[in-house]
């Protein structure tokens, strides 16, 4: 590294874990030699988008954001679907995997009237890969947060700089996590540092507190978890809340579930939830958020839950006490 600049790129979601990673960053080298990067899914909750510009304008640091561009993924799409509604065969199309698609000609031609890019990373994505992600099939990280992130950390290096990319996971969050080294080489001028790694949730919070930092306000509002609103990981908890609290939401979701089956191959469920919530493969977002107002066996009404104020203070991680 010696002749070259250090660049210390923190990734920044707007939640407690980043956010504590972009305060220890900036109190060991400094604002001039920070960035804060922002990955925009484009499945955010409006107080996150709020908070990382309150973030770093509080904290005076440059921003970027960057997004998924999957223009080359619909044009790829495009191609094959016009190919299936002239009426070449599937095998001359997707060879041995034929037998994992149902296209007819009908489809295909109904499907590129609306495969078009949305400008919405999170809905391209899923338009163009025909389905939503899943806890298996988690590809919403790679293409949405991992390679844009990336992309840009890549441009910094072609500049002449030696890019620390700073990332806020913590070892207690799950067992590959427990697994990653605090400091990793990369090569050719990268290198990737997790300096909360051995944190806690209370050692986040208390940072904030230090640095004189309001959490994200969702944190308050029943969320475990800040990225995406709301996430495919979300807990049935976090499902009730986003009901009572932000409808809107889920009426966005029952909409982009509309519109990906509209351009997936036919049979196909292209649902937002798996199966792993309802335990019935292709539950929509509306029977999932019926079912995340049930008790344990999903049988009977939660009347507690039912009964709880949307404007109350409720935090898992205490912070309303």
């Amino acid at each position: 590294m010696r002749g070259m600049s250090i660049v210390h790129l923190v990734s920044v979601s707007g939640g407690k874990d980043s956010t504590a990673t972009l305060l220890v960053a900036i109190a060991l080298h400094g604002l001039e030699n920070v960035i804060a990067v922002f990955a925009d899914t484009g499945n955010e909750h409006e107080a996150t988008y709020a908070f990382v510009q309150y973030l770093t304008s509080t904290l005076g640091v440059r921003l970027v954001v960057v997004k998924a561009d999957l223009s080359g993924e619909f044009a790829a799409k495009r191609i094959n679907l016009a190919r299936i509604a002239a009426g070449e065969p599937e095998s001359a199309v997707y060879g041995k995997r034929q037998f994992k698609y149902a296209w007819t000609p009908e489809a295909a031609e109904r499907a590129l009237e609306l495969l078009h890019p949305t400008g919405n990373p999170f809905l391209d994505l899923c338009m163009v890969r025909g389905g939503f992600p899943s806890r298996k099939r988690q590809f919403c990280t790679e293409y949405l947060k991992r390679n844009p992130l990336t992309e840009y950390a890549m441009s910094l290096i072609e500049q002449g700089n030696a890019v620390w990319s700073w990332q806020g996971v913590r070892a207690d969050e799950s067992p590959s996590r427990a697994r990653l080294p605090s400091f990793e080489v990369v090569g050719g001028g990268l290198f990737i540092h997790r300096p909360i790694l051995r944190w806690n949730v209370a050692d986040v919070f208390e940072a904030h507190r230090e640095g004189g930092i309001e959490p994200n306000p969702l944190y308050l509002q029943g969320m475990a978890r800040v990225g995406c609103m709301p996430c495919i990981n979300s807990s049935k908890a976090e499902l009730r809340a986003i009901a009572q609290r932000f409808p809107e939401h889920v009426a966005r979701i029952a909409e982009w579930e509309r519109l990906v089956q509209s351009v997936t191959r036919p049979f196909s469920p292209a649902t937002f939830f798996h199966g792993n919530t309802t335990n019935e493969v292709g539950a929509g977002v509306i029977k999932v958020i019926d079912w995340a107002q049930t008790t344990r066996g999903g049988r009977q009404r939660d009347l507690l839950a039912v009964l709880d104020e949307p404007t109350a203070c409720s935090s898992v991680h205490g912070l309303c006490e």
